[in-house]
C-alpha cells in the first residue's frame, strides 16, 4: 500500500495564445504617393490578471517610408500605436490574484498589407501573443515505505594492536 504526499509548487497552471490582425491609420503632414517601406519597432507589454481574464497593455512605433510630391521627395513618418488585448483561459476562476502573468511575444508585430486612401496611409499589422498564468499547485506523489538497503560494512580489526609490547624500552 502506497502513502502519497502532496508538494506544493509554482506551476505553468494555464496557457493560452492569441493572433490577431488590426488595422490603423497613419496621417501624414505630406500627401502621400507610394509607400517606400514600413516597419514596426519598440514593441513593448504587460498583462494583468483582472476577474475573470487576463488584460494584456501593449503599444509599438510604426515607421512608414513614402514619397510625396509627385514621387520626387521622401520622408518617414512616425506613430505610436497602443493596443489592449482580453484574453479569458479556460478556468480562469481556478487562478488567484497572486498568479504571476507572463505574457511573450511569440510573432512580433508585422506590417501584412499598407495602402494609401484619400491620403491616409492605412496598415495592417499582425501579430501573436502567449500568456502563462503561474500560480501555486499541489503536486500528489507516491511515497514507498522507508527501507535500509545499504549493506552493513563491518571495520577490520587488526589483532596486532592488541598485543602490546611490556618491555618497549629495552
Amino acid at each position: 500500500m502506497a502513502n502519497f504526499k502532496e508538494i506544493v509548487t509554482k506551476a505553468v497552471i494555464g496557457k493560452a495564445k492569441k493572433s490577431s490582425s488590426n488595422k490603423y491609420t497613419l496621417e501624414t503632414e505630406e500627401v502621400p504617393n507610394t509607400v517606400l517601406g514600413c516597419w514596426v519597432i519598440n514593441h513593448t507589454f504587460n498583462g494583468t490578471n483582472v476577474g475573470d481574464k487576463v488584460i494584456v497593455n501593449g503599444s509599438f512605433d510604426v515607421n512608414v517610408w513614402y514619397s510625396y510630391d509627385n514621387d520626387k521627395k521622401t520622408t518617414v513618418s512616425t506613430k505610436k500605436f497602443n493596443y489592449t488585448e482580453n484574453l479569458k483561459l479556460k478556468n480562469q476562476n481556478s487562478f488567484d490574484s497572486g498568479s504571476e502573468v507572463i505574457v511573450r511575444s511569440l510573432k512580433q508585430p508585422t506590417v501584412s498589407d499598407v495602402s494609401i486612401t484619400n491620403g491616409i496611409i492605412n496598415l495592417n499589422i499582425d501579430k501573436e501573443l502567449g500568456i502563462e498564468i503561474v500560480g501555486n499547485t499541489k503536486v500528489k506523489v507516491p511515497v514507498e515505505d522507508i527501507v535500509d538497503d545499504y549493506e552493513l560494512v563491518e571495520e577490520d580489526i587488526d589483532s596486532s594492536v592488541d598485543k602490546v609490547n611490556e618491555d618497549y624500552l629495552n
